[in-house]
């Protein structure tokens, strides 16, 4: 999310960039370490965004479903599992997820044995951007419908969420595509995305991001603090 932070500074956000062990601690865990970030430097009363990637969108939706955050902003979710993924279904159990995707990961999948199910629908005001391009076809074989490799379109969207789009961009390096940059700018200014034709012939035409980004890298949650 590193892409992410420099623009959003460069628009007059003070940013701070939460890491977590996302295959080490379940979800609880991963919120408890937000709650812990949030009561250190966000309780001057400025007003708080967040900006996530995957988990980290499921995660925020586990912290605000039982904080009580008065200075709460905008939400906008890059390729959230709101409901789950297929792939997730279709690994867990296995002794090889077992041992390499961590207790959090199994928690992502569909239907009751996720997470997510539990959460309901989002009370606060949230943006979701997902992809429809994959450079996974095995996974995107187990997911029906469009997908960015490990979420499906539908999958990403959760009840009462204020705006969604879709983006030409893999659910890997969606956070590094200046349109998606440009999108959630907006959302964080002015709570709607950017529809507009001209908007979707930039997605359409921008290549995908370079793919330079770290695989092993934890995953990030942006906090963002408008003072």
């Amino acid at each position: 999310m590193s892409a992410m932070e420099a623009v959003l500074r460069e628009h007059g956000f003070h940013v701070i960039n939460v890491g977590y062990p996302s295959l080490d601690e379940p979800i609880e865990r991963h919120a408890d370490l937000v709650r812990d970030v949030i009561a250190e430097c966000c309780a001057g009363g400025e007003r708080v965004h967040f900006v996530t990637h995957s988990m980290g969108g499921i995660i925020v939706r586990y912290y605000l479903a039982s904080a009580d955050v008065d200075n709460l902003g905008r939400v906008v979710m890059l390729s959230p599992p709101n409901k789950g993924s297929e792939v997730i279904d279709a690994f867990d159990g296995t002794a090889l997820f077992d041992r390499g995707a961590g207790p959090g990961a199994g928690q992502l999948a569909t239907g009751e044995n996720g997470l997510a199910s539990k959460l309901g629908p989002v009370e606060f005001e949230l943006g979701v951007i997902t992809g429809n391009k994959t450079i996974n076809p095995l996974f995107s074989w187990m997911i029906p419908g469009d997908d960015d490799g490990a979420v499906s379109v539908e999958n990403a969207k959760v009840a009462g969420m204020a705006d969604f789009i879709v983006v030409p961009y893999t659910h890997t390096f969606i956070m590094n595509a200046e349109e998606v940059h440009r999108q959630t700018v907006h959302f964080l200014r002015s709570g709607r995305f950017d529809h507009s034709a001209s908007a979707e012939r930039e997605a359409s035409a921008e290549s995908e991001p370079d793919l330079e980004s770290d695989l092993t890298t934890a995953p990030e949650t942006e906090i963002e603090r408008v003072e």
